[in-house]
């Protein structure tokens, strides 16, 4: 579990990052609630530790940017607090906040309530899991995909940086779930995000859009490198068939790939959709590009 502290008092600061990583965690520990957030922004921590009392944004203020901001994946909040009195926790509890810890520190009773936080983390990951995922596939649902999007191209507005989607349209998946079930028709659409997902970067996100159509986001990624990742899942998918108890199945893709040039996710979707319709009329188990 990745652990940000936010603590303006160096003392207190060093002590508070010598007994987390002596428990195994790892820290990143910063002195006012600004780099605390920028440091947030940067990268996922499962839990922050902040100071309530800080310079420029304080800890309740830092709680409230937290929570506002659009994130699929949840923070633990722990407030430091020399406070006394109901009325401050509450406080607290409203901008955020999931738990409080009294300074000066004990260690073993800061141990107790990381291994709380521990354990409504893993809750929320499962429910997290079960929300945000298709249950044949394991690849995002269509709610969360979009959610995705939604995110990565305010990032890449940001950052200036560009951002391509595929979309991936089983062939002829109708007449297979005809011949051969259902059940068959599961196991290659599982089969296809499995294959897409090998040919996948870290940073690249694949969803399962509709029944059989898939959205795969590839943020920093122009035309020509989407155009070519989607011809290698092609080739993947087509080059080689399926083998389904006594069936050799074979299966070809149709795919489109559109490049963020400032319009909003649903005329980004509408671009791909656009070319992924001509790729089927052209044929399929080809790639077509949006103009």
């Amino acid at each position: 579990m990745k652990i940000l502290i936010a603590e303006d008092d160096t003392p207190s600061r060093l002590v508070f990052g010598a007994i987390l990583r002596k428990l195994g965690y790892t820290v990143t520990a910063v002195v006012d609630g600004r780099k605390a957030w920028r440091a947030w922004q940067q990268d996922h921590y499962s839990l922050l530790i902040s100071d309530w009392m800080m310079p420029d944004i304080d800890g309740l203020e830092l709680c409230k940017m937290i929570r506002a901001e659009h994130s699929l994946q949840y923070t633990y909040i722990i407030l430091l607090t020399s406070m006394d009195g109901k009325g401050s926790y509450l406080e607290g509890m409203k901008a955020g906040a999931d738990d409080f810890i009294t300074k000066p520190i004990d260690e073993e009773y800061l141990a107790a309530r990381l291994h709380v936080a521990q354990r409504i983390l893993a809750l929320h990951k499962t429910l997290h899991l079960q929300a945000t995922h298709d249950f044949l596939t394991g690849l995002w649902n269509r709610g969360a995909i979009m959610d995705n999007l939604q995110k990565e191209l305010m990032r890449a507005e940001r950052w200036r940086t560009p951002i391509s989607v595929i979309m991936v349209d089983l062939d002829h998946f109708k007449q297979v779930n005809d011949t051969y079930g259902h059940s068959t028709g599961d196991a290659l659409l599982c089969e296809a995000a499995s294959r897409i997902g090998a040919l996948l970067r870290p940073s690249d996100r694949a969803g399962r859009y509709g029944g059989e159509e898939f959205l795969i986001i590839v943020p920093n990624c122009a035309r020509d490198n989407a155009l070519n990742l989607a011809e290698r899942i092609r080739r993947s998918i087509s080059e080689t068939p399926v083998h389904i108890q006594s069936e050799s199945i074979s299966m070809t893709i149709s795919l489109s790939v559109a490049t963020h040039s400032g319009e909003d996710s649903a005329t980004l979707i509408g671009a791909a959709d656009k070319a992924l319709y001509r790729a089927k009329k052209a044929g399929r188990n080809r790639v077509e590009f949006s103009e």
